[in-house]
């Protein structure tokens, strides 16, 4: 059997936003990172893509980790509605819509109340992990009040 052959060439979709022979696996294995709520899929990584396609699902009312790294992130919305914050910027976030993280900056997805937001992210294959926001980043964030409230609405509670 060659490589092509014992690759699963089609993976047909299934209910929910899930994918045959996809594992649906926690969002993350940091306890330190600060979320609620969100499921990921794998969907490529293959050694030939110098990327990785993943799906993200953030549930009713959920939110990612605020993090940043040195890779870039190229998101494309497929359900629900939320918002976003890119480095100082909040934008809404409805189906179809195309988000591109630069590195370094900050960045967090939330989710409407009421709703999934779903989500295709793609990084690069070898990347660098996320780092988390110390007490003087979240400082200088909240500087800016929409922002603050952002982020306000992003806490446990």
């Amino acid at each position: 059997m060659d490589d092509i052959t014992a690759r699963k060439l089609h993976r047909q979709a299934q209910a929910g936003f899930r994918w045959e022979g996809v594992e649906c696996r926690p969002y993350k294995e940091d306890a330190r990172a600060l979320f609620r709520s969100v499921t990921r899929q794998v969907l490529f990584c293959e050694p030939e893509m110098a990327g990785e396609l993943r799906y993200f699902e953030v549930a009713d009312g959920g939110f990612s980790t605020l993090e940043r790294h040195e890779h870039v992130h190229g998101v494309l919305i497929l359900r629900g509605r939320g918002q976003c914050l890119i480095g100082r910027e909040i934008r809404r976030l409805e189906p179809y819509d195309l988000v591109t993280i630069p590195p370094m900056t900050w960045h967090q997805f939330r989710a409407n109340r009421g709703e999934p937001l779903g989500f295709l992210c793609m990084v690069n294959a070898e990347r660098d992990k996320p780092q988390l926001p110390e007490p003087a980043d979240l400082e200088m964030l909240r500087k800016d009040p929409d922002v603050a409230a952002f982020l306000n609405d992003s806490s446990p509670g």
